[in-house]
């Protein structure tokens, strides 16, 4: 018998008592084991831990094996493509990555580590790479489609269409990268056209494609077509100090100012929004960024993102006793405005501050009805102090049994408060008498606060006009029918002072009015675009109408729950750089991560 250390192969008739031929032997190291031709994709479906698609996502087992010389491109969230036998494609994305042992060894020894430490470099085919995959939708192509459709695949001109996971991959089918954008988007659920938010990314990295752009632009409903546009069912915009929020808020607010909507008379009417601002920034969307170079502008046309300073720009300044508005940082038309004490006769919330309870608060309604009627509509604050410092008032109603006078006391020491004395009725015109002014097809007009140094003063004059435009758009008889008739996109930085949820009367009617307004925005044109680095005390009743969130880095971890989006998105928020974005719109699309625009559409800062 032969020496073992010699025995290299053995011929197929061999009885194994003769040494092996000399040509059996040939024949046997001339076999290649190496496969040939050229590597397609990333790796392939492997059975070897289970394969499986469920309608539970927990019961679905799907992984792929990595080619080590592909391993160093594969990133969780990246997007693949698993090809069907019959042409259908399983889109899915990586979840997990893990390496596994090659084979069967014991590396955790004192021998092994030692080894390893004395190496300079790390063997990859000693171990298996796996990714561990979530089924997103299989793709197909309807034949069906008309000549008429824009989303098409370049073969044959049928549509490319997408529904939900209903197949399982064969084993050992190639996985390979979704690099085509038309793909991607019809996987993701990615509206073609729509008011552009940011390019998709995957963890910090924008997706690119070998099209022209190579970006991926990502895309909100903005047609009556594809059902409501989301503009009217809400945005939120969450992020911390220094996460981009503004930066990113003025980009999208840019290209809602370029949009139309229909309405109920059959008129396409431009957008107009207001904005509320306590750091005076966004005033200065009237005026081109200086940053903006001729390349990126290009880009920006070539895209159909509006980009430029936007002439019809107001900066509506409240006039507040002691205070003076400077507005020195932008080139915008300014309006000073005040806020007539007449506002309160059907809002006497206004007045209420946040310390009056129901009791209190019945009275207070009941001095303003009977102050109204006695000086009639156009009644003043100082008339309303004067009115309270009648002796002989607090006593007629205390006898009458219809305010206690200890109530009386209270609500008369709240309605006096200084703030209310510095905003109501100064030396401008009534907001009321500048509706045409405040609401404008195609304007913005920007409601600068920062010049307030008094919170009460801030709420107040915030709350006043915003109520003015919710009343409007929400009334059946309105008094201003610009308000009523014109597509209204309500936009408020630092929401989470306003909209708070809290046990005073004041805040609730503040929160039902909100809410109602919310409910019926889609019906009425009016949309909320609240921007807040607090979003956990904005009210539930509010944030449950929002459907689309854009949410950067945030660093407080109940800032985070509280903004409800997947998981897989939320352990993403507080490693994100300033720009970067996840999107959870569950009518518009898959919740995906995005990176905004790096230069601002319009002047931005200093």
């Amino acid at each position: 018998m032969s020496d073992l250390g010699d025995f290299t192969g053995f011929s197929a008739d061999d009885d194994g008592d003769d040494p092996p031929s000399e040509s059996a032997i040939d024949d046997f190291e001339s076999y290649d084991v190496s496969p040939t031709g050229t590597d397609q994709g990333l790796g392939s479906i492997s059975v070897s831990q289970g394969l499986r698609v469920a309608e539970d996502g927990d019961d679905t087992a799907l992984k792929a094996f990595v080619t080590s010389d592909n391993r160093e491109s594969v990133r969780l969230g990246k997007y693949l493509l698993v090809p069907y036998p019959d042409g259908e494609t399983l889109f899915c994305r990586i979840t997990a990555l893990e390496y596994d042992q090659e084979f069967e060894a014991d590396d955790a020894t004192e021998i092994h580590a030692r080894r390893a430490m004395r190496r300079d470099d790390f063997t990859e085919r000693d171990y298996k790479f796996v990714a561990e995959l979530d089924p997103v939708a299989v793709l197909f192509e309807d034949g069906e489609a008309g000549s008429a459709s824009e989303n098409r695949t370049e073969s044959g001109g049928s549509e490319l269409k997408r529904r939900m996971v209903d197949r399982v991959p064969k084993p050992g089918a190639i996985v390979g990268e979704a690099t085509d954008a038309e793909q991607i988007k019809t996987g993701l659920a990615i509206p073609s056209d729509g008011t552009f938010l940011g390019h998709l990314s995957v963890g910090g990295e924008t997706v690119r494609t070998a099209a022209n752009p190579p970006t991926i632009d990502y895309r909100l409903k903005d047609d009556y077509a594809d059902g409501d546009p989301l503009v009217f069912r809400h945005t939120l915009v969450a992020g911390g100090t220094g996460s981009g929020k503004t930066h990113a808020s003025k980009n999208v607010l840019r290209q809602y100012l370029d949009t139309t909507y229909p309405m109920d008379d059959g008129r396409e009417v431009s957008t107009a929004v207001v904005q509320f601002d306590p750091q005076d920034e966004y005033a200065q969307m009237h005026d081109d960024n200086p940053a903006m170079d001729e390349e990126t502008a290009r880009r920006l046309d070539r895209e159909g993102i509006a980009h430029g300073g936007h002439d019809d720009t107001i900066a509506f300044a409240p006039e507040i006793e002691g205070a003076s508005y400077g507005g020195a940082n932008h080139r915008a038309e300014q309006v000073p405005f005040t806020i007539p004490f007449s506002m309160v006769r059907h809002r006497p919330w206004l007045v209420a501050g946040a310390s009056l309870n129901d009791n209190q608060y019945q009275a207070l309604d009941h001095l303003l009805g009977r102050f109204f009627d006695d000086y009639g509509a156009d009644a003043t604050y100082d008339q309303f102090t004067t009115y309270l410092d009648d002796p002989a008032l607090r006593e007629e109603l205390d006898e009458a049994g219809r305010v206690h006078e200890a109530t009386f006391d209270a609500v008369r020491r709240r309605a006096l408060g200084s703030a209310f004395r510095r905003v109501f009725d100064q030396d401008a015109r009534p907001v009321t008498d500048l509706v045409h002014e405040l609401v404008r097809p195609g304007g913005l007009t920007v409601v600068p606060t920062y010049h307030v140094n008094d919170s009460r003063a801030t709420e107040l004059v915030v709350l006043a006009v915003a109520s003015l435009l919710v009343d409007e758009k929400l009334s059946n008889d309105p008094t201003y029918d610009r308000i009523k008739e014109t597509p209204l996109l309500v936009g408020m930085d630092e929401a989470h002072n306003f909209l708070t949820d809290a046990e005073s009367v004041q805040a609730r009617k503040v929160i039902t009015k909100f809410t109602e307004a919310a409910k019926q925005g889609r019906k009425e044109r009016l949309g909320l675009f609240l921007i807040t680095q607090d979003p956990q005390d904005i009210a539930d009743s509010v944030f449950k109408q929002v459907n689309t969130k854009l949410v950067l880095n945030l660093g407080d971890e109940d800032a985070i729950k509280s903004v409800n989006i997947p998981p897989k998105l939320e352990d993403k928020v507080p490693y994100m750089e300033k720009g970067q974005m996840v999107v959870y719109s569950p009518d518009n699309s898959e919740p995906v991560e995005l990176t905004g625009l790096s230069t601002c559409v319009t002047r931005h800062g200093e």
